[in-house]
C-alpha cells in the first residue's frame, strides 16, 4: 500500500467500467483523467485527498488553485488529486469514479444541483463510502461569487443569476462562461485572500436556511484521511450543518465547498 493513493493501481478499466463511469446525460464518452500519483518523495506527513468533479473544468482548476495556493502553506501540508472526465460527470457518476480511484483512500466530491436527476442517488452512495459531499445549489459558481460578496434568494435551481453576480463581482470574471469556465490566471489572482469571506458568507446561507433547525456552527471536519462508519444518507448530508431533516435538493442557494477549506486548514470565518 502507496502512503499516499493507495495501491499503485491499475489505470486501465475494462470497456464496460469506462461506459458505466464515463457516459454524460449527453450521451457522449470522453476519457477519464487519471489522477497523478503524488511523487514518491513526498514527506508521510502530507494528507492526499482524491476529489471527484461533476464538471470538467471550473472545479478542477479551482483545486489545483488550492493545492498551488495552500498546499505546502497549512499546517498539515495536503494535494489534491482531481478526478474527472474532459466532458463532465453528472453526480452519481463523480462519486462513483473517485470510489474507483481511490477505495482505500479519503475520498470527496463536488457536484451541482442544476438540473440534475440523481442527487438523491449520488448523496446515498456517497453516504454508503463514507465520501465527503461538497453539494452547490445551484452551482459551483455560486462558490466563486462569495468570495466578493454575500448572496441570497432563491435561484430554483437555475444559474443563471449567479453567473451574471458572477461576471459583475471582478474584472477578471467579466468573460467568465463566454465561452470558457476556466480558473487560472487573472481568475485565480482576483480569489487571492478573499477564502476568509468565502467561508463567512458559505456559512450564513447555512445559518439563513429556511427548511430545517440549520446552524454552520454543526457541522462536522474532516481531519484525516480515515473514513468515517457509516451514517445513514440525511445523517451525512447533514455534515454540512443543515439540519438532517433539511433535504439537499431545497438548500437553495447553498455551497458546501466551504467545509473542504476549513478541513484542510485554509483560512477561518470572519465575525
Amino acid at each position: 500500500m502507496s502512503e499516499w493513493g493507495g495501491e499503485q493501481r491499475e489505470q486501465k478499466l475494462s470497456k464496460a467500467e469506462k461506459r458505466r463511469l464515463r457516459k454524460s446525460r449527453k450521451g457522449e464518452e470522453r476519457s477519464l483523467e487519471p489522477p497523478a500519483l503524488p511523487p514518491p518523495a513526498e514527506s508521510k506527513a502530507r494528507r492526499v485527498l482524491y476529489v471527484g468533479c461533476e464538471g470538467e473544468t471550473t472545479e478542477p482548476d479551482y483545486l489545483n488553485y488550492l493545492n498551488d495556493r495552500f498546499g505546502d502553506a497549512v499546517k498539515q501540508p495536503f494535494r489534491i488529486q482531481p478526478v474527472y472526465t474532459d466532458n463532465g460527470l453528472i453526480p452519481s457518476r463523480a462519486v462513483a469514479a473517485v470510489r474507483k480511484y481511490a477505495p482505500d483512500d479519503e475520498t470527496w466530491v463536488l457536484f451541482d444541483r442544476d438540473k440534475h436527476h440523481d442527487i438523491p442517488q449520488a448523496l446515498r452512495e456517497a453516504a454508503e463510502d463514507g465520501t465527503e459531499v461538497c453539494f452547490s445549489h445551484p452551482s459551483f459558481d455560486l462558490w466563486l461569487l462569495l468570495h466578493f460578496t454575500a448572496f441570497g434568494g432563491s435561484q430554483s435551481g437555475d444559474s443563471g443569476h449567479v453567473t451574471n453576480k458572477l461576471r459583475q463581482a471582478d474584472p477578471a470574471y467579466r468573460r467568465f462562461a463566454r465561452p470558457s469556465k476556466n480558473v487560472q490566471g487573472d481568475r485565480r489572482t482576483a480569489l487571492d485572500d478573499k477564502e476568509c469571506a468565502a467561508i463567512t458568507h458559505a456559512r450564513s446561507l447555512v445559518n439563513q436556511c429556511e427548511y430545517g433547525d440549520c446552524k454552520a456552527d454543526r457541522r462536522k471536519v474532516r481531519e484525516s484521511r480515515d473514513k468515517p462508519p457509516f451514517r445513514s444518507t440525511d445523517d451525512w448530508s447533514a455534515r454540512s450543518g443543515h439540519s438532517a431533516h433539511c433535504q439537499a435538493l431545497n438548500r437553495d442557494p447553498s455551497t458546501d465547498v466551504w467545509r473542504l477549506l476549513v478541513s484542510l486548514g485554509i483560512g477561518k470565518p470572519h465575525h
